[in-house]
């Protein structure tokens, strides 16, 4: 039987963490594909960075959820 992942702060932020890591990695890479004139590269590298994104923006939704029940 699967059990749910608990979402404890720690776990949350240390996943917005890599997460927040992975993006300026890609952003770096996407910088450097910019100066070589690598097309592909960047287009690769955006593509790349939507689902990073998206991770981010549920890990701070959750976070944000966190608080607000907790503070009531």
């Amino acid at each position: 039987m699967s059990r749910k992942p608990a979402n404890s702060k720690a776990g949350l932020l240390l996943s917005l963490g890599s997460s927040v890591i992975a993006v300026a990695r890609a952003v770096r890479q996407l910088r450097r594909a910019r100066t070589t004139q690598g097309g592909l590269t960047a287009a690769n590298t955006v593509t790349g960075l939507l689902p990073l994104l998206t991770s981010a923006a549920i890990v701070l939704r959750r976070l944000r959820g966190r608080s607000r029940r907790h503070s009531r």
